[in-house]
């Protein structure tokens, strides 16, 4: 983080420093001036906005409310991964590069955490102990603390910032990972400038030269807890206008529509408005806009006073206070007034841009710059200090600058933990007890009346974080779960069908997880079972697998009554055969004799020899039995039999496994004669010739082809001898009948993965105990029970109203009709009209992103 903190810095520095090259020293017409002034400026911006957009929309905005709502157990999709770790660091880098008014803390803070996920991940394949889900919240909320501190080089600030900010019950253990990660990322930082900026020594970003004897006077506290007074109100307006500007812009239904089909127009607008207002020979003369924010920051902590005459300044002072001299009047304060408004609304401008934005840098500026002319008023007032008994202290409106920074930045952000990191910004602590005076009264007086900056973002975004309970509420004692849960519960229970189950997860389409009951009339809750698995559970009972293993069952049965069949056509046809047979030679034999001799002397010469038998040999063949109907040689002579006679002397092209034609098959001779063997070599030849010649195109279609049988369960090739098994499908009529008879049999829980013990709660828990819970544990979802009967749940969604209705007075509080009755869910199989909207849907617009389905694919199956 430190290195990618030092690459940044100086890629933005350069980039601010090529701007006002260009501005001061390449060009002299004024003209040519605000094109270079304005171009880059549009030209980072555009390319940020583009470069996020494309790459990871999620790289958008600060990042510290989306990592309050990480740390709190929701996960948020696509926030972590490398992606939005090149859309961040490359996106921010021309942001700030363009030298719009905004900061990087909030970025750094998402960065870091980016980090320190895929740091996770590398390092779980080598030991496993990182992959728990503690261990990755303790990684979380380390890289918190390493983002603040290689921003500021501010290790203990940025602890404790990430303790305020990000944590609502911090862990102990996880404080001294912290430091140390903080503490190693805060020394490399202030290294890396040593090395490459010619530093001398690690020495603090913004160092001050405050006196340590007399700093301030007591009675200056007063003047500093007014400045706390006019910070808190000034960052409750600040907070305010940003809000209803987003809201606003929002609402506009028709603007809304027109920038998400031009995504480039607003960002070209603002980047270029805010260009021109701050142009150094236009507007920008008021605004010290010739030199960058790094020295703005340095010049308004300087420790001497700029209401003096010019004659009375050294060199050096005049080379810093010339930029804050109004170029007419030669007044400080016409300046720092410009500067204080342009940078407040400027900034809330810039911060909606669609690009990382930060709001403590800017808001840092405001505080120091409205200090510094509290301060600079108090030295024209008492120039001569202030007496205190015989002591004189004079003015130093470099601390009023400092105070004044740590109260607005405080009161935006509502942190104490932002003095601490003044106090490392600076170097000195000579302000101690002045900074945590404003600071402490400042918070006190934003807190009373808006959320913190990043509180503001997550009730626009709608991100599914709880507020705090106001103390002085008294409806967080008297507001129980009974009032706000939901009843319209979407259930599972033992004994239903899988029709059943999937009509209660199309109603339940945004649910993550269903409770486990034992039956519709009892209610009582044995656990829960996550969506993912009920659709596995469908998936697999009427999956391809499954409805393919019918299909060959179907196949095989088919089969085997089909041989069933024609074997007993086979026997019957034999047994009529041998019949005809016996009947024949039961005939007289004289007819044959007489017709014999009639044709004696016309028959043609034959070509075989006639040999005779002996007695012997004739009485034995004569003495035979009939064969057995049933043996295989009998079959296969009844199959022979059925087929046309052809001439002996002809080609028989017919085989015991089908017709085969001798031109096309590799392995199979046609009928040979006794003529002699040339023949039968010469088919051979032929027939391996034909073989090679297909080589690997030899497909199943040819098995006719070549003789060979391979049967309807094995396809392949005979010449590698490979067997692969045929798949057969069922054909959409018996798919669709199939599918009707197997989602009509009981879902089989046992072979689920059931969470036991799902987080429950008593009906009568009150607001502030579950709120509690939740924020202790991070739990996103509660069952409520009665005497462990099932009867409402309670979401994330449902807390916040109610916490938000005890804070309002107890007027906005979610009411349920007949809160004295908790009558049980109506089965899905009785009620089919029950609203799915009374169910816990938690989306992105309502509060819960955890809640969302992982993927669409299962809609489209449930659909099915």
């Amino acid at each position: 983080m430190a290195l990618v903190s030092f690459a940044m810095d100086y890629t933005i520095t350069l980039c601010n420093k090529a701007r006002l090259w260009l501005v001061k020293d390449l060009m002299n017409h004024v003209g040519l001036q605000f094109l270079a002034w304005t171009s880059l400026p549009v030209f980072l911006v555009l390319f940020s906005a583009g470069f996020v957009h494309v790459i990871a929309p999620q790289a958008i905005g600060s990042g510290i409310p989306e990592m309050k709502t990480i740390l709190r157990g929701v996960v948020l999709k696509e926030y972590l991964t490398f992606r939005t770790l090149i859309a961040k660091v490359v996106g921010l880098t021309a942001t700030l590069g363009s030298g719009m008014p905004l900061g990087k803390e909030g970025p750094f803070v998402h960065i870091a955490s980016i980090v320190a996920t895929l740091l996770t991940k590398l390092v779980t394949s080598f030991q496993g102990i990182y992959a728990n889900e503690s261990r990755n919240s303790e990684m979380l909320a380390a890289a918190c603390a390493v983002g603040v501190a290689c921003c500021f080089g501010s290790p203990i600030g940025g602890v404790l910032f990430s303790i305020e900010v990000t944590s609502v019950y911090f862990a102990v253990r996880n404080y001294w990972r912290g430091f140390f990660a903080a503490v190693c990322g805060a020394v490399i930082f202030r290294l890396l400038s040593i090395w490459f900026e010619d530093e001398e020594t690690i020495v603090a970003v913004f160092r001050t030269g405050f006196k340590m004897d007399f700093p301030y006077d007591p009675q200056e506290l007063v003047l500093f807890a007014l400045i706390g007074v006019c910070c808190g109100l000034g960052g409750a307006l600040y907070v305010y206008l940003h809000r209803r500007y987003v809201l606003w812009m929002r609402g506009n239904k028709r603007l809304t529509k027109f920038l998400q089909k031009n995504r480039f127009i607003y960002p070209f607008m603002i980047s270029f408005l805010i260009s021109s207002l701050t142009f150094p020979y236009g507007p920008g003369m008021f605004q010290a806009a010739d030199i960058t924010t790094h020295t703005q920051i340095e010049i308004l902590f300087s420790n001497y006073t700029w209401a003096k005459g010019i004659d009375e300044m050294t060199v050096d002072e005049y080379d810093h206070i010339k930029h804050w001299m109004d170029p007419y009047t030669k007044s400080i304060f016409i300046n720092l007034t410009v500067y204080i408004l342009s940078t407040f609304f400027l900034s809330i401008l810039a911060s909606t841009l669609p690009v990382p934005t930060g709001v403590l840098i800017p808001s840092f500026k405001v505080g120091a710059a409205f200090g510094r002319l509290v301060g600079e008023a108090m030295h024209v007032w008492f120039p001569e200090g202030v007496r205190y008994g015989s002591q004189i202290s004079y003015i130093l409106p470099g601390g009023y600058a400092t105070v004044g920074a740590a109260a607005f930045s405080g009161a935006v952000t509502h942190t104490i933990s932002i003095s601490v990191i003044v106090f490392e910004m600076t170097g000195q602590v000579t302000h101690c007890v002045p900074v945590l005076v404003a600071v402490i009264i400042s918070n006190f007086v934003a807190g009373m009346l808006q959320p913190s900056c990043y509180d503001s973002i997550i009730l626009i975004k709608k991100l599914p974080y709880l507020p705090d309970i106001i103390p002085s509420s008294s409806g967080a004692y008297n507001l129980f779960v009974e009032n706000f849960m939901v009843k319209d519960v979407k259930y599972i229970w033992y004994g239903m069908s899988y029709r059943e189950l999937k009509e209660t997860l199309k109603e339940g389409r945004k649910l993550k997880g269903f409770p486990l009951v034992d039956n519709p009339n009892q209610m009582i809750l044995l656990g829960s079972i996550q969506r993912m698995e009920l659709i596995s559970a469908i998936e697999k009972h009427i999956g391809k697998d499954r409805r393919l293993a019918e299909a060959a069952i179907r196949r095989k049965e088919e089969m085997e009554k089909r041989k069933r069949e024609e074997l007993e056509r086979a026997e019957v046809e034999e047994k009529r055969r041998l019949q005809e047979l016996q009947n024949n030679q039961a005939e007289p034999g004289n007819q044959d004799e007489e017709g014999g001799s009639g044709h004696s002397k016309a028959r043609r010469p034959s070509r075989f020899a006639v040999s005779t038998v002996d007695e012997k040999e004739a009485k034995a063949a004569s003495a035979l039995q009939l064969p057995d109907l049933n043996s295989p040689a009998m079959k296969a002579l009844a199959q022979l039999s059925l087929q046309p006679k052809k001439s002996i002397l002809k080609k028989n092209n017919f085989t015991i496994h089908g017709f085969a034609h001798a031109s096309n098959s590799p392995v199979s001779s046609p009928y040979q004669t006794v003529s002699g063997t040339g023949e039968r070599w010469r088919n051979t030849v032929q027939s391996m010739q034909q073989m090679f010649r297909r080589g690997s195109n030899w497909t199943v279609a040819s098995r006719a082809s070549s003789g060979w049988d391979f049967g309807n369960e094995y396809m392949g090739s005979p010449l590698t001898g490979r067997k692969t098994p045929k798949r057969v499908d069922l054909t959409y009529e018996e798919q669709r009948d199939w599918e009707l008879q197997e989602m009509e049999k009981p879902v089989n829980f046992g072979e689920l993965h059931i969470d036991p013990a799902p987080f429950q709660l008593v009906e009568k828990s009150n607001l502030l105990k579950v709120h509690s819970l939740f924020s202790m544990l991070g739990v996103n979802l509660a069952y409520v029970t009665a005497i462990g009967r099932l009867i409402g749940v309670v979401g994330l969604k449902e807390l916040r109203e109610a916490i938000e209705g005890a804070n309002a007075g107890g007027a906005g509080a979610k009411k349920k009709e007949d809160l004295h009755q908790h009558q049980p869910p109506q089965s899905p199989v009785k009620d089919k009209s029950s609203a799915a909207s009374k169910q816990l849907e938690v989306s992105i617009e309502s509060g819960d992103p955890s809640q969302v389905s992982e993927s669409d694919a299962e809609d489209a199956m449930l659909e099915r």
